[in-house]
C-alpha cells in the first residue's frame, strides 16, 4: 500500500471516525455516571434510567455523525459481529479496533482533565469507581463472574443482534437504523447496570480501568471476553436467522 493511496486514506478515515465516536460515547455514557449520578451532589442524580439514556443517547447521535464514514460501529464487539457475519472483511477491520480503544482512553482521558478542576474530584471518581465495570464486591449489586458473565454474553448478544438487524438489506427504514441501535443499547444499560455497570464494550471498559487505576484493571479482562463472546454468539446466530451481507 503505498502512502497516500486510497485505502490508506479510507483507513485513516475510519479510524479517526471511530476514535471520534467511541470517544464521544465515553464522555457521554461514563461521564453521565461519574458526574450525574449524585457523587458530588447528593440532590443531583439521574439514576439507571439516565445513565442508560446517555449511553443510548451518544450512538444514536454518532450514528448520524459518523455512520456514512465507518458504520459507526464505536465497539470492539460490533466489530466481531460484522466480521462473523461477513459484513466486514477482518483483513480491514484494525482501524476499526485501533480506533475505538484510541478513542475511549482519550474520552475517559477529557474526563479526568474535568475532574482535576476541582480538588480531590478526580480521586473521589476513582474511589467509587470511575464507572468501572467490576463483579464481585465491585458489582454494583455484589453479583459474581459467573452472573456477570451471563448478562454480559447474553446483552452483548441481543446488542450485536440488533445493529446486525438494522444494517441489514432488509432492515429498518432508511435512516431510522440509529434510533433502534441507541434504544438497544440503552435497553441492555438498564437490564445490567445493577450486575456489572454493563460493558458490552470491550473499549468502553478499558477507558475506564485505565483511569480507576487500580481493582478495574484486574477484573477488565472479563469486560473483553464476555462480550467477545456474545458477539460472535451475535454473529452465529444472524447467520442463522438473517441474510448473508458480504463485505
Amino acid at each position: 500500500m503505498k502512502p497516500g493511496s486510497t485505502e490508506m486514506n479510507d483507513d485513516i478515515r475510519i479510524g479517526s471516525a471511530e476514535a471520534i465516536g467511541t470517544g464521544i460515547l465515553v464522555i457521554g455514557g461514563p461521564g453521565t455516571a461519574i458526574f450525574a449520578t449524585g457523587g458530588f451532589n447528593a440532590g443531583l442524580s439521574v439514576g439507571i434510567l439516565g445513565v442508560s439514556l446517555a449511553f443510548g443517547l451518544s450512538l444514536l447521535c454518532m450514528a448520524y455523525l459518523i455512520g456514512r464514514i465507518s458504520g459507526c460501529h464505536i465497539n470492539p464487539a460490533v466489530t466481531i459481529g460484522m466480521i462473523v457475519t461477513k459484513k466486514l472483511d477482518a483483513a480491514k477491520s484494525a482501524p476499526y479496533f485501533i480506533g475505538q480503544f484510541v478513542g475511549g482512553i482519550v474520552g475517559a482521558g477529557i474526563i479526568v482533565l474535568i475532574l482535576t478542576g476541582t480538588d480531590g474530584y478526580f480521586t473521589q471518581a476513582q474511589d467509587a469507581g470511575f464507572a468501572s465495570n467490576g463483579y464481585g464486591s465491585h458489582s454494583p449489586g455484589g453479583f459474581d463472574l459467573l452472573s456477570v458473565a451471563i448478562i454480559e454474553i447474553v446483552v452483548t448478544a441481543v446488542f450485536v443482534l440488533i445493529v446486525l438487524g438494522t444494517t441489514s438489506e432488509r432492515g429498518v427504514p432508511n435512516g431510522f437504523g440509529p434510533i433502534a441501535a441507541g434504544l438497544g443499547l440503552a435497553l441492555v444499560h438498564m437490564i445490567s447496570i445493577p450486575v456489572s455497570n454493563t460493558s458490552v464494550n470491550p473499549a468502553r471498559s478499558l477507558a475506564t480501568a485505565v483511569f480507576q487505576g487500580d481493582w478495574a484493571l484486574g477484573q477488565v479482562w472479563a469486560f473483553i471476553v464476555f462480550p467477545a463472546i456474545g458477539a460472535v454468539a451475535a454473529g452465529g446466530i444472524w447467520m442463522v436467522v438473517g441474510e448473508a451481507d458480504s463485505a
